[in-house]
């Protein structure tokens, strides 16, 4: 299927956008936070075993800390503590936690043709847009802040998990059918799937990088276009 060819301009009604890696770029600078997390803890374990372990770390304590920077920082912490056995020293514990607080500062500097993109969304009066992303609420209210792009969006939704059930809630609150519901996002797991599962629509715009939890195999659908960047969203819709 033409990535141009989805027959959805006269359906939607609301336009839903992830942020993280969607809106502005995230992944990378917590990937920087773990390389630099290795390097750090390089006398203790090398690069990979580390790696290895911080990924069961952060997917045994999911159910509990859930997803953003906070979350993360105390995974590296006892990351550290475990991979070290207990010898990880005061200081650099606190170094990691410095590390981990730098992902509280990000600039949130929208990636290229978001702004312009969401501008003419607006000003088309077609839809209404809507910030719906998964996180700490504090952290990714913060960024949205610092982006400037807050007063493009008629809602802004964060949650901490991104399953079916706050799809439908979504719809529900802005009082739309599934199927006049477009998302739009860099993950195939969290913003794609679920969406496609209760008869909405779904953009897919991959990013550079992808977290190794969200990564799942590609797959085509009828209500899927996949898209190389932000900018052509107006060309589909």
């Amino acid at each position: 299927m033409d990535k141009y060819s989805l027959n959805i301009k006269d359906k939607i009604k609301v336009i839903a956008f992830d942020a993280d890696d969607t809106l502005w770029d995230n992944e990378t600078h917590f990937l920087d936070v773990e390389n630099q997390m290795c390097e750090l803890l390089s006398r203790y374990a090398d690069t990979q075993d580390i790696k290895d372990s911080l990924f069961k770390v952060e997917m045994a304590n999911m159910e509990d800390y859930g997803y953003g920077a906070v979350a993360f920082t105390m995974n590296l912490i006892e990351n550290a503590i475990k991979i070290s056995k207990g010898r990880v020293t005061a200081n650099e514990i606190l170094q990691i936690s410095e590390l981990g607080r730098t992902l509280l500062r990000l600039d949130a500097k929208p990636l290229d043709g978001v702004t312009d993109t969401l501008e003419q969304l607006k000003a088309s009066g077609k839809y209404r847009l809507v910030v719906f992303t998964k996180g700490e609420l504090l952290t990714q209210e913060n960024k949205l802040k610092r982006s400037e792009l807050l007063p493009y969006f008629d809602l802004v939704r964060i949650v901490s998990d991104k399953h079916e059930t706050e799809y439908r809630n979504l719809c529900n609150d802005m009082s739309i059918a599934a199927d006049e519901l477009l998302m739009v996002g860099n993950s195939l797991k969290s913003d794609v799937m679920p969406a496609l599962n209760i008869g909405a629509w779904a953009i897919h715009i991959p990013f550079a990088v992808t977290w190794q939890h969200e990564v799942i195999e590609s797959f085509t659908h009828n209500h899927m276009a996949t898209l190389s960047s932000f900018s052509e969203i107006t060309k589909l819709i």
